[in-house]
C-alpha cells in the first residue's frame, strides 16, 4: 500500500485548522496528517497536536521557508499540500491523489478559478491578481494551468524529492508551477469546489505586496529559463532606440552631406553596441540554461 501524506502549512489558524484535520482524517483515514505551524501566536499547534496531527515547527517566517521544510521532511509515495484555512474540501483530495497514485502525474492541482473562486472571494483585486498571473504564465512559459496560485496540490515522490523551493513567501505557488513547467513534468489540474473562509478567519496574502512579489517572480523566472527571449527583448529595445535616433542622422546626411547631430550618431552607435552585448548575453545564457536542462533530464534518468 502506498504510503500518504497530508501536509498543512499553518500561520494563526485556530479557528479552522481542526475542522480541517478531522475532514481529512474522514476521508483518507489511511495517510499521515502533518501540521506545520509557522511562529503561531494563537492555539494552531495545540488545537492541531490534540486533533492527531504530528505538529512541527518551522521558526523562520514565511510560506516558502515551511514548504522547503516539508519536503526535506517527508517521506511518501504521494503527499497532499492544503492550506489550514478550510478553504478546500477534503472530500475531493481523492481526485487529487489518484492521478499520482497511478503514476499519470507529478504534480496536480487543485482548479479553484473555473469553479466557485471567482464569485465566492470577495477580495476583487485578489481575483484580478490571479488571472493576470496565470495569463503571464501562459503567455511567457506556454503553460495551459488555469489556477498557478492554488493551495491545494499533490505531488508524486520524485517532484518533491527534486523540486528546489528558493523563495519565502506567498509566490513560491508561481515559483513552483513555472519550475514545473520547464523541467516537463506531467502536470494535471482537477477542478476543485472553494469555499470562502469562515467568519473571523482572515488572509494572510496582502494583495499589493505579495502581487508585486509573484510578477518579480515571474520576471525572473523568464530571465532564467527563457534568456533568449528575455535578453532579446532588451536587444531589441536598444535596437530601436538606435534606429530611431539614427535615421535622422540620415536623412541630414543625405540631404546635406554632413552630420550636423554628431551627439545623436554617438547615442544610436552606444544603443546598438548595447544591443549586441545583451543579444550576446542573451545567447550564452540559452546555451548554458539548456545544457543544465539536459543534465537534469540524464539526472532524473539515473534516479
Amino acid at each position: 500500500m502506498k504510503k500518504i501524506a497530508v501536509l498543512i502549512p499553518c500561520y494563526n489558524e485556530e479557528l479552522t485548522v481542526g475542522k480541517v484535520i478531522k475532514d481529512f482524517q474522514q476521508s483518507l483515514p489511511e495517510a499521515d496528517i502533518y501540521v506545520y505551524d509557522n511562529n503561531s501566536t494563537d492555539r494552531t499547534a495545540e488545537i492541531a497536536a490534540s486533533c492527531g496531527a504530528a505538529v512541527r515547527h518551522v521558526p523562520i517566517q514565511g510560506k516558502g521557508f515551511v514548504v522547503r521544510q516539508m519536503f526535506q521532511d517527508i517521506q511518501a509515495d504521494c503527499c497532499l499540500m492544503v492550506d489550514g484555512d478550510d478553504t478546500y474540501p477534503a472530500e475531493e483530495a481523492q481526485k487529487l491523489l489518484q492521478p499520482i497514485l497511478n503514476n499519470e502525474a507529478d504534480m496536480v492541482c487543485g482548479d479553484r478559478l473555473s469553479t466557485t473562486y471567482l464569485h465566492l472571494n470577495k477580495r476583487r483585486f485578489h481575483n484580478i491578481g490571479n488571472l493576470l498571473v496565470c495569463k503571464m504564465i501562459k503567455i511567457f512559459f506556454h503553460s495551459r494551468i488555469s489556477d498557478v496560485m492554488t493551495g491545494y496540490r499533490a505531488f508524486s515522490a520524485e517532484f518533491i524529492r527534486l523540486c528546489p523551493i528558493m523563495k519565502p513567501g506567498f509566490e513560491l505557488e508561481t515559483e513552483m508551477t513555472i519550475w514545473a513547467v520547464e523541467r516537463r513534468f506531467r502536470i494535471r489540474e482537477i477542478p476543485v469546489t472553494y469555499r470562502d473562509r469562515p467568519a473571523g478567519s482572515h488572509s494572510k496574502l496582502n494583495t499589493v505586496k505579495d502581487g508585486f512579489k509573484v510578477i518579480n517572480t515571474i520576471i525572473r523566472s523568464l530571465r532564467d529559463y527563457r534568456p533568449l527571449f528575455f535578453f532579446g527583448m532588451i536587444a531589441a529595445i536598444c535596437f530601436l532606440a538606435s534606429i530611431s535616433a539614427f535615421i535622422p542622422v540620415l536623412i541630414d546626411y543625405i540631404n546635406t552631406g554632413m552630420v550636423p547631430k554628431f551627439p545623436t550618431l554617438i547615442c544610436s552607435v552606444f544603443c546598438a553596441a548595447i544591443g549586441c552585448i545583451v543579444l550576446t548575453c542573451g545567447l550564452i545564457l540559452h546555451s548554458i540554461n539548456n545544457h543544465f536542462a539536459s543534465l537534469f533530464e540524464l539526472m532524473r534518468k539515473r534516479n
